[in-house]
């Protein structure tokens, strides 16, 4: 992504794949990511990622170890093993920490049938195994487990969060 920031936030650009951490006015880091299989939508119920400004409403596992299972937005008590993920196949993984989105603008990503927080999308920690750069999600933004603690921890609650569409 080549663009200019004056703010600090983060970019997820849907066409690359990569989420871009903005601070300071200089991109700090990217990441490679994995958005929704389904592509780019706003919907509830159609497992698409949802583009426009969002803003991190809440941080959840800062003190999770790495791996930590979460459901419903808490911890199971379980930490990630190939033998778990065979024990239970159909789980959507969401893993290590959570950073939940709510849109910004209503009639897009917030409010009524479009609403990015009641659509519980996510950045979030997914299995190793899972590819990054390559759209997998059921809308969620996935990434690496130690790229998601890693992010985790330079980020605030609120901080902005751009999804774009890409070229």
């Amino acid at each position: 992504m080549t663009m200019t920031r004056t703010e600090d936030c983060i970019l997820v650009d849907l066409a690359s794949q990569q989420l871009c951490l903005w601070l300071g006015g200089r991109r700090v880091h990217e990441y490679p990511v994995s958005t929704a299989l389904n592509g780019a939508g706003e919907l509830t119920g159609s497992e698409q990622t949802p583009r426009g400004r969002h803003r991190i409403r809440a941080r959840i596992g800062s003190d999770c170890q790495a791996g930590t299972v979460f459901i419903g937005r808490r911890p199971t008590g379980e930490i990630y093993t190939p033998a778990l993920a065979r024990h239970y196949p159909d789980r959507d993984w969401i893993l290590s920490r959570i950073l939940w989105l709510c849109g910004e603008e209503p009639g897009c990503n917030r409010l009524g049938d479009v609403d990015s927080m009641r659509r519980y999308i996510y950045i979030h920690g997914t299995p190793d195994s899972e590819p990054m750069g390559v759209p997998r999600s059921h809308g969620c933004v996935r990434m690496r487990n130690q790229d998601v603690i890693e992010l985790f921890d330079r980020v605030p609650a609120g901080l902005p969060v751009q999804i774009m569409a890409g070229r």
